[in-house]
């Protein structure tokens, strides 16, 4: 893992640049902003910078945690009931604004129409009636380790979270595909296209909230999108767990969604035996409020430990991004060349 801390100094530079930007654009989503975040995001300290870059180019750490960004408690407010609740104020702007400047160190942020409205930046909170699920808005069972939306072809290399706050001390769990211990034969099993997999739940209609107002066009990607998405989900292609270079593989794998009933007896038991190595060397790491974890999304599985929510307005609130190093690959889902958004 790679960790830094901000000094004093690179912590209240950040702060400034933050609130200069919210005050110019007044939304983390707005397209000026989308536009131009990735040129403002050089003038983040350059010591973050030189870190991002060695953590993207190298590949030699499947987590980055940056801290020592300040958190006001009392300016944040009460953590928001539902994501749909929170309504783009100005409460948590400047965060916001911060992790989008540090994601675009690693690529581009985007988001998906199918998940939370359209919003390039989530909020990851426990939402009532959603203890049990395996979803980020779950809280009371163990949110499962995964590659993030491990079905979808377009997938993010990285995923940010930023802690706003974590009362419960709850564990966000990874495994690096480094640390496994796998036998030639039964790696070579795992890069066949032979294991079938579901969309997770948080993309399917059901979850849609409908707050954002959409284009014709958009209307019409969406509807393409859930077409596409519950096509998949009654019947689900197979993809390879293993691929890329032989000695440093990239992992790509959502046991929770995936088809076992289908599968030949090697293809079960190289499955099992790579989900028993995920169970040895998974780890936990508790974030604070102020720091920003970057996970590779190709090089390590990650979770969450289960946790009960303290009470409504102290639960623990993490802001998250999606980064993807080539927007170009998902040009045919999105409605304009400099838009963000995926359907």
């Amino acid at each position: 893992m790679r960790r830094i801390t901000m000094s004093a100094e690179e912590a209240q530079s950040a702060v400034l640049l933050a609130g200069e930007l919210a005050r110019e654009y007044g939304s983390s989503e707005s397209p000026e902003f989308l536009r131009d975040a990735p040129v403002a995001a050089h003038d983040l300290p350059r010591r973050v910078r030189e870190e991002f870059h060695a953590f993207k180019l190298l590949e030699d750490d499947c987590l980055l945690v940056l801290a020592g960004y300040p958190i006001d408690e009392d300016k944040i407010g009460p953590t928001p009931a539902h994501w749909n609740k929170y309504t783009g104020n100005d409460r948590t702007l400047e965060e916001e604004i911060y992790l989008f400047l540090c994601s675009s160190l690693l690529g581009d942020p985007i988001g998906w129409a199918t998940q939370q409205d359209g919003r390039v930046l989530h909020d990851v909170l426990p939402i009532k009636g959603h203890e049990d699920e395996q979803m980020g808005s779950g809280s009371e069972q163990l949110l499962a380790w995964h590659t993030e939306d491990a079905f979808h072809p377009m997938r993010a290399d990285y995923i940010g979270l930023m802690c706003l706050r974590n009362n419960e001390q709850a564990d966000t769990t990874f495994a690096p595909v480094a640390d496994l211990r796998l036998a030639l034969e039964v790696a070579d099993v795992l890069r066949e296209e032979s294991f079938p997999i579901r969309p997770d739940r948080s993309h399917l209609p059901a979850h849609f909230g409908g707050g954002r107002s959409l284009s014709d066009e958009e209307k019409v990607l969406l509807e393409r999108s859930y077409e596409w998405i519950t096509r998949l989900d009654e019947k689900p292609e197979s993809i390879a767990v293993l691929f890329g270079d032989d000695q440093r593989p990239y992992l790509r794998i959502d046991p929770y969604f995936m088809e076992t009933d289908s599968l030949c007896a090697d293809s079960h038991k190289a499955l099992d035996t790579i989900c028993a190595e995920i169970d040895r060397v998974i780890q936990g790491y508790t974030l604070q409020p102020g720091e920003t974890l970057f996970l590779d999304n190709f090089t390590a599985v990650h979770g969450r430990r289960p946790f009960k929510a303290h009470s409504e307005a102290t639960r623990r609130w993490l802001k998250r991004s999606n980064v993807v190093r080539d927007l170009r690959k998902s040009r045919s889902r999105r409605v304009r060349s400099e838009s963000r958004i995926i359907t």
